[in-house]
């Protein structure tokens, strides 16, 4: 294949969409729709992206704000530099550095799993930069390692093993199939992905959860108006987790799915969308 002909694939890849300096690191992200700024984070699946994560709530989110989907450092298409220390403190830093990079001084924040993780500590570190707070399937909190989780960080790449995880991931059968097992596994091994994922959460795993937990006391100091959602079925993060973060932030709501695993974007798109985009869309409470 010709440079030029790569190049046109390249540009016909979803997941890749615009490219910027966030906080020194070469971020690859997705901004659509106008309005007040939203950024969502995705989870740490492997091979996992943001438009893979987001992709089927991204537009009709977009129709009422301006939707920021960023793929964190050593995911998807942004920057694997060298030797790199992976972590909660790297990973706050990009995600405020990207704010800064596009002129935001405030955004609403959208976590999946990980994603839930960074979002709350975001929130905790730099609360003058978070207006609201939706945390889904979330880590955040401690909690013992689940099988599922530990499956999926210690994913090694073959089509099998994808599609164990993905029989883990989802609740409904019907999402699950060879097909879409063969198109993560085929993302799960492009150039440097494995590399980077692999690097992220070696054994023993249970340090990672811990790492990506708050304080308690912190969480209890979180200012923001927060919804919580989860899918009554995960088998990767424990709804036990939403239950705690519902008590801990005092300005809190929880919606739990039935019949949904950890896929709750994917499995409940459309109601997912509506929920978060209401939430969203709420007038700010007068004070008194």
């Amino acid at each position: 294949m010709s440079a030029s002909s790569s190049e046109l694939v390249m540009e016909r890849n979803p997941e890749i969409a615009h490219s910027i300096s966030a906080a020194g690191i070469r971020t690859n992200y997705h901004d659509v729709g106008r309005g007040d700024p939203v950024l969502m984070i995705h989870g740490s699946g492997p091979g996992v992206s943001a438009w893979a994560n987001w992709r089927l709530v991204m537009p009709a989110l977009a129709e009422r704000a301006r939707v920021i989907a960023p793929d964190m450092v050593g995911f998807g298409y942004s920057a694997r530099p060298p030797n790199f220390t992976y972590g909660m403190d790297a990973w706050v830093h990009q995600a405020v550095g990207l704010l800064d990079a596009l002129k935001i001084e405030r955004a609403d924040l959208v976590g999946n799993s990980f994603g839930g993780g960074l979002a709350l500590a975001l929130a905790i570190r730099h609360p003058e930069r978070v207006r609201r707070l939706v945390l889904m399937g979330s880590v955040g909190v401690p909690f013992p390692i689940t099988p599922g989780l530990d499956a999926v960080w210690g994913y090694e790449p073959s089509f099998e093993a994808m599609r164990k995880l993905l029989d883990i991931f989802a609740h409904n059968r019907r999402l699950v199939n060879d097909e879409l097992a063969q198109l993560r596994y085929e993302a799960s091994i492009r150039p440097g992905f494995q590399e980077s994922f692999s690097a992220m959460f070696p054994t023993p795993r249970q340090r990672w959860v811990d790492a990506l937990a708050s304080s308690e006391a912190d969480i209890h100091r979180i200012p923001h108006e927060t919804l919580i959602v989860h899918g009554r079925e995960d088998h990767v993060i424990p709804l036990s987790n939403s239950i705690t973060l519902a008590n801990w932030i005092a300005r809190s709501q929880l919606h739990v799915y039935g019949h949904c695993g950890h896929w709750t974007q994917i499995e409940h798109a459309a109601r997912f969308a509506r929920l978060v985009g209401d939430f969203l869309a709420e007038p700010e409470p007068e004070s008194h």
